[in-house]
């Protein structure tokens, strides 16, 4: 902890992590209740009943909340994609800007901190948690979306090829310049922007808790811009903003990976198809994660991350040495060129001509990872204590990064080749969440490979619902990271209530939409902490 003379830090505060506590005028306290809970009791009562309440409604009223759902989504992502693409390149702006000025070497925890973990652990848990079912669902479906209609619109049928449309200067019948865009735009929306969006975060919550001596929780990254008053209720709403955006985007996650692994189960097994069959699953792997829950940190997440790292790397190895392995090597610096090139104008918030891809693709996306911000961001701040800003921005920005870089080339880079290649059409004429499968089945060993998958998925799942459990219980006891478990139990259980409301209201437009809404307004909030974290980095010593 810093000296107490720091002006960021309040004056006659206790460490809120190891105690009750009381601080400023209005409290930010935590109260054991009689079932043994350790809560702020406004953010923990708004939140959780806001939460109820959804559920509730979302389940009686399922006919008519779709349609609503559908129309919030348009309207957000139609209307507002400028905002939401401007306000991801200013914390790709920040972010490059502290690698390369002074500030890079605050460190984290003070002068002298070191790291609580090696770097294979910390790697491992801030990927798996921050998109594992993402690049599950999307690693083979996007590039093949964007090659073959919303963006390259190259296609090859029976009557050979034809062009769509093309935006970004596509040469009509191209094919190798549509692969080329297909891949840049996949790129973009998994590499430098939404680590970005991360890293804001979590290094605004870990500075301020490691250096600071606040509670760690988000309401005191904003303690240079509101004093005293991020105790009472601007800190609540910003708060319990915090604990909604991250339940439901946790929420469509969750039912992405149902999705995928029902699909998966039905690809194999012959499981049917349905929401039934994703309900069940919701219910199965929400019952894991509670196990994992209650083993912690260490023994629940940590394991469950490093088990996973190894099952995609082995995927990931298998399909680059099965599969056209020279056309993904050479694809993976040819792709991560295209993204380069094509980043000004694929990050361009006016004038835009190509509204499917920047509306109904990046808004939404940016909106997705602004919504998973707090969890993720939280998440890494706590394990990334000891590491000097520098060191923080590279290895959250760039690492994970070129590892989506090289994801989506294995895995999008040979469904693209086998459809234009080898015309297995079986990859167009696939469902979004059957597309991974439909690849590994032209592949040797797909049985293996396909179970492999679904399992990924299924940790994946799981790490995300005990880590986002985790994280807001934190946001919801004020910032205790110790408080008792009965409390993540409740969490964990309502993040598979709201997937399953949302499934049965609508889909994976119900899950898009609650994304975006709950994305906006914590679209500000970020944005209002990014400026409040540069400020609290100002006033900090440099190793």
């Amino acid at each position: 902890m810093t000296d107490s003379k720091d002006p960021m830090i309040p004056d006659g505060d206790v460490n809120p992590i190891d105690t009750d506590y009381q601080i400023g005028q209005d409290n930010i306290v935590v109260n054991v209740g009689p079932f043994g809970l350790d809560i702020h009791n406004r953010v923990f009562a708004i939140s959780g009943l806001a939460v109820v309440a959804f559920v509730i409604l979302t389940l009686v009223f399922q006919n008519q909340v779709e349609p609503m759902f559908t129309g919030l989504r348009n309207w957000l992502t139609g209307n507002l994609d400028w905002f939401f693409i401007g306000a991801a390149n200013i914390f790709v702006i920040i972010c490059l800007a502290l690698i390369f000025t002074p500030l890079g070497r605050v460190r984290l925890g003070g002068t002298e901190a070191q790291p609580d973990y090696g770097y294979l652990g910390w790697f491992s848990m801030l990927f798996a948690a921050g998109m594992g079912i993402g690049l599950m669902f999307y690693g083979v479906s996007e590039p093949m979306s964007h090659t073959l209609s919303s963006f390259g619109g190259v296609s090859v049928g029976d009557d050979g090829v034809r062009t769509d449309w093309a935006p970004l200067g596509a040469a009509a019948g191209n094919i190798e310049l549509a692969r080329e865009l297909g891949m840049a735009a996949t790129i973009f929306h998994w590499a430098l922007h939404p680590w970005a969006i991360y890293a804001v975060m979590a290094l605004g919550l870990a500075l301020f808790s490691f250096n600071k001596g606040l509670p760690l929780t988000i309401r005191s990254v904003f303690y240079p811009l509101l004093g005293e008053r991020v105790w009472g209720w601007p800190g609540h709403i910003i708060d319990i903003l915090a604990v909604l955006a991250t339940l439901f985007g946790l929420a469509t996650s969750l039912g992405l990976g149902a999705s995928q692994a029902a699909s998966g189960l039905n690809y194999l097994f012959g499981v049917p198809l349905g929401d039934t069959t994703q309900i069940f699953l919701v219910i199965g792997i929400t019952a894991i994660a509670l196990v994992s829950v209650l083993a912690g940190l260490d023994a629940g997440v940590k394991r469950l991350s490093e088990i996973n790292m190894v099952l995609a790397v082995l995927l990931l190895l298998f399909v680059i040495f099965v599969g056209p392995t020279l056309l993904i090597m050479t694809g993976f610096f040819e792709n991560l060129w295209a993204y380069i090139i094509h980043l000004p104008a694929l990050s361009n918030p006016v004038g835009r001509e190509d509204a499917n891809f920047a509306s109904g693709w990046t808004a939404f996306y940016w909106a997705w990872w602004i919504s998973w911000c707090p969890f993720v961001g939280m998440f890494i701040a706590r394990v990334s204590r000891g590491r000097s800003v520098r060191e923080f921005i590279i290895a959250v920005l760039l690492v994970p990064s070129t590892a989506c870089v090289l994801w989506m080339s294995v895995f999008g880079g040979t469904g693209v080749d086998m459809y234009f290649t080898e015309g297995y059409t079986a990859l167009k004429e696939a469902a979004l969440p059957l597309k991974l499968f439909t690849m590994l089945d032209a592949l040797p060993l797909a049985e293996i490979t396909s179970f492999i998958a679904i399992v990924l998925v299924v940790v994946f799942f799981v790490t995300s619902s005990d880590s986002g459990s985790l994280v807001i219980d934190v946001i919801s006891a004020g910032g205790k990271v110790d408080a008792p478990t009965p409390q993540r139990v409740f969490w964990c259980t309502f993040e598979g209530l709201v997937a399953i409301a949302l499934i049965l209201g609508g889909g994976l437009v119900a899950l898009q939409a609650m994304a975006v809404s709950t994305g906006l307004p914590f679209t500000l909030v970020l944005l209002m902490a990014a400026f409040s974290m540069l400020k609290g980095l100002a006033s900090e010593p440099r190793a």
